[in-house]
């Protein structure tokens, strides 16, 4: 054999020696994340394209025409509208978010892996009650006089606005609690290791940890 044909059988099998035993399980996993995320996206886009198929639908069967051929909409119309944006958002960021977070929160927590899956559930949980107290909370039943539509029931200029408004304070009320989570997520991560190491219990290997 070349030196070069040596150097390259050298190399396959430190490689081969150097391969974690577990190394066929986290492709199995990371293979069935990725289907898992794929489905979920599949969802989301399906989900998005049913509410926006039905506020499509409602704003052509349901809008009036006038004698003078102008089309008036019915402000509810837009609050029904304005609602389902704000669902598919809620089903489309959080799984979004996740999918990014999980990896974060892994090296956060890598002293104890479980406790940063705990963490991830109950964001989790979190995110969406956020999101349905603050559709539950801007949600409107009647036309409101700041609208100046009472009278008409019609959509009017000021109604579109309020309604970008919500859609617009959910974005920035998630934007802002994720930017504090990023930010203080490494701080908890650290205060959970030094009370760790302070009571001394045993560190927890970590997934790609060998077991001996």
């Amino acid at each position: 054999m070349t030196d070069l044909e040596n150097r390259i059988s050298d190399a396959l099998r430190g490689g081969a020696a150097d391969t974690s035993p577990d190394l066929f399980e986290r492709v199995v996993e990371s293979i069935d994340a990725d289907r898992r995320r794929r489905r979920t996206l599949a969802r989301a886009g399906l989900a998005t394209v049913l509410a926006l198929g039905a506020a499509s639908t409602a704003v052509v069967t349901l809008t009036p025409r006038y004698p003078d051929g102008a089309l008036a909409m019915p402000w509810w119309i837009v609050e029904v509208g304005t609602t389902l944006v704000l669902l598919a958002l809620a089903v489309w960021l959080g799984p979004f978010i996740k999918r990014f977070g999980r990896a974060y929160a892994a090296d956060v927590f890598h002293d104890n892996p479980l406790t940063g899956k705990s963490y991830i559930v109950l964001t989790d949980v979190v995110y969406y009650l956020i999101f349905a107290a603050y559709i539950l909370m801007t949600a409107t039943f009647a036309p409101v006089s700041e609208w100046n539509n009472s009278s008409t029931g019609t959509v009017t200029s000021e109604q579109v606005q309020a309604s970008a408004i919500r859609i617009g304070g959910i974005l920035l009320v998630i934007g802002v609690l994720h930017g504090l989570n990023i930010v203080l997520m490494p701080v908890l991560g650290r205060l959970f290791s030094m009370n760790r190491s302070l009571s001394g219990a045993p560190r927890r290997p970590g997934p790609g940890a060998d077991e001996g």
